[in-house]
């Protein structure tokens, strides 16, 4: 066998078998949408957040147009301006912050727990200040951060508390879904999120009908009837058709969540063997979907070399902790601010977790990171 060739390849993500797996389903749904063309909002889009409320547990769900749009219509709904402080964490994806700047309010970032990577409720609870406007809590690779120690400081301060739950639709905490555990959750269907759509969407779940209400208002350019803006707004609005699918798939997502778990046990069973490697931890009283697998290693770039030679798809979440992204330079980060985030962001590694993954495939990943961690030691 040449040097070049092994055995199989494995995609961090694969999405082609779940979707032979509904291809008929979907493709009704998808028609039915068609046959009416009406596709901006409308009757599929209610029913899905309809669903998505049950699902969460929450009272309200509004459809947006990303994850993104998400974080950034829940802070406008609950008025994060100018001037204002919003507490939240460098290790998560780029849109956290940078929705929190685009109103003009400044980011007041926390270090993480390095055994979750979530948030350290007890470094977030020394940031509130009287410029507090909400706190911006990430619950990272689907696993729910200690939101009751988290709760407690904002309320000492009256504080709203925003999920960002982008990575964890149906994680548990305490029994509790992810985007029931504060003012409002923020959900994201981009395709590779376990429940993901056919392009971007997103949904803010919550118990405040008023603030459910500004939400929906805002995402319309501000107005509730055509023409008639009460406030200024954005363009945000999901689409049917994205709708049509969600629904389809969320009937499978628990499914879909049970077998991510079974093959991050398989992970956790094997690699915990090998020396050198730091396995997920996931909190007892949590329940992760595994949004994504991630693990440890010192020598985390020449693994991801290695892995990527022998046709194992991985990827780093997240290569440079936001307080050192140069757009924003302007908050004056520098290196050693953040020392476990940039840990974090030099050492983890993200690997193939997808519910279709089949045994080869896992015994494969397995095999691939155990023989780089042995030839290293």
């Amino acid at each position: 066998m040449a040097s070049n060739e092994h055995p199989m390849k494995v995609k961090l993500l694969d999405l082609v078998p779940q979707y032979e797996s509904i291809r008929d389903e979907i493709g009704a749904a998808i028609d039915e949408v068609l046959s009416t063309q009406q596709f901006i909002l409308g009757k599929k889009v209610e029913a899905l957040e309809e669903e998505i409320a049950r699902y969460c547990g929450v009272k309200h769900a509004v459809g947006v147009a990303s994850g993104t749009d998400a974080i950034l219509l829940t802070l406008m709904a609950l008025g994060v301006k100018e001037g204002d402080e919003v507490v939240t964490t460098p290790y998560t994806f780029f849109s956290t912050v940078s929705c929190i700047t685009r109103l003009g309010a400044r980011p007041v970032l926390a270090d993480i727990d390095p055994r979750t990577y979530n948030v350290d409720p007890d470094r977030v609870s020394k940031l509130v200040t009287r410029k507090t406007r909400a706190i911006l809590v990430v619950h990272l690779f689907g696993q729910i951060a200690e939101m009751d120690a988290i709760s407690e400081a904002a309320g000492r301060s009256g504080i709203p508390v925003v999920e960002d739950a982008c990575q964890s639709i149906g994680a548990r905490y305490k029994g509790k879904r992810a985007g029931s555990l504060g003012a409002a959750g923020c959900l994201s269907f981009f395709p590779s999120k376990n429940l993901g759509g056919f392009g971007d969407g997103g949904m803010i779940v919550t118990d405040n009908p008023s603030l459910a209400d500004a939400a929906r208002i805002l995402r319309v350019h501000g107005g509730r009837e055509k023409y008639y803006h009460d406030v200024v707004g954005i363009n945000s609005r999901l689409d049917a058709l994205q709708a049509a699918v969600l629904l389809v798939k969320l009937k499978r997502l628990d499914g879909w969540h049970e077998g991510r778990r079974k093959n991050a046990a398989y992970y956790d069973r094997e690699l915990s063997k090998a020396a050198g490697v730091t396995i997920p931890y996931v909190e007892p009283h949590n329940e992760s979907v595994y949004n994504q697998y991630v693990i440890r290693v010192k020598e985390r770039d020449a693994l991801r070399e290695r892995l990527r030679e022998r046709g194992v798809g991985c990827d780093v979440y997240y290569p440079v902790p936001l307080h050192l992204q140069k757009c924003f330079a302007f908050l004056g980060g520098k290196p050693g601010d953040f020392p476990e985030s940039e840990r974090a962001a030099r050492e983890t590694l993200a690997l193939p977790v997808y519910p279709e993954l089949g045994a080869a495939e896992k015994e494969y990943v397995v095999t691939s990171v155990r023989d780089f961690l042995e030839r290293r030691a």
